[in-house]
């Protein structure tokens, strides 16, 4: 069973300069929540409750601030802290500490994941046993991600090909075994300097412990790192959020519903946001 998780949220948002100059982008705004609990939810929808932010430095205070006192959600959130971009296999060595031996769950921070079959799909990372599992998404730009390419049982990664067979778009949602802290210590940087994720998968794959379960049409995925996607999303969200009259990503509703907190716990969150749309639809909960 899977029982912990890692945010990956540190880097520079190049792709959204000159706005992320000056704050992280998994702080800005989707819809009306902070990107951050985009993610944090798939962990808790997951039923992960010890979870690890990967940072920049002296930006744990900025994400304290917009997740409020976690223990009022039901989990426990530490920090750690990436001083450059080098890469998402770098998580490996960055989280060693936290991992320890155990199987965890790595999400980016920059990634949307919705749908009504999601929680099927979700399921899946709390059946897992060993190996490594991820999660594909078809695509028409194959050239922009790491595509899966399958052979009858043989699986290999392509970083960003010109050309494949394929269009399954492996997404930011991983989880792993023990045997990632040996794979992570044999890879060496790529051409873009950069220690890649692909390569670990692709070493699990090798040995035959690579799984995929692939987002069909009851699911929908969005790299959030690009003005184009960023806009996206918060139409869709906003727009989900006012015929459907649910919100999306709300925390407070998810580990209510995992029975990890009561209505104290919301009273508390509702104090914590003051007013606004979050209180209103909270208010609703109790």
């Amino acid at each position: 069973m899977v029982n912990k998780g890692i945010i990956l949220a540190g880097g520079t948002g190049k792709r959204l300069f000159p706005i992320t100059k000056s704050i992280n982008k998994h702080i800005l705004p989707i819809g009306d929540k902070p990107m951050i609990y985009y993610p944090l939810s798939i962990l808790m929808l997951a039923k992960i409750k010890n979870i690890e932010i990967i940072t920049n430095p002296n930006e744990e205070r900025a994400f304290k601030s917009v997740l409020g006192p976690t223990q009022d959600l039901g989990i426990k959130i530490s920090y750690n802290f990436q001083k450059k971009p080098n890469g998402i296999g770098e998580v490996f060595k960055v989280s060693k500490k936290f991992i320890n031996n155990s199987a965890f769950c790595l999400i980016l921070g920059d990634n949307f994941f919705y749908g009504q079959a999601l929680s099927d799909y979700l399921s899946n990372i709390r059946k897992f046993k060993k190996g490594s599992l991820i999660f594909t998404y078809p695509v028409k730009n194959i050239e922009q991600f790491g595509i899966l390419e399958e052979n009858g049982l043989k699986k290999r990664i392509l970083e960003k090909p010109k050309k494949s067979a394929s269009n399954k778009a492996v997404t930011g949602l991983y989880v792993f075994d023990k045997k990632a802290k040996n794979f992570a210590k044999s890879i060496k940087k790529s051409i873009r300097n950069e220690l890649e994720i692909v390569d670990i998968l692709n070493k699990y794959s090798k040995s035959k412990l690579l799984k995929s379960v692939d987002l069909g049409r009851g699911a929908s995925w969005f790299d959030m790192g690009t003005f184009d996607d960023l806009y996206n999303v918060n139409s869709l969200v906003s727009l989900l959020e006012k015929r459907q009259r649910f919100k999306i990503a709300c925390l407070e509703e998810i580990a209510l519903k995992n029975n990890w907190i009561d209505s104290s716990n919301i009273k508390k969150r509702i104090k914590f946001y003051g007013r606004g749309n979050l209180t209103d639809y909270l208010k609703e909960l109790i």
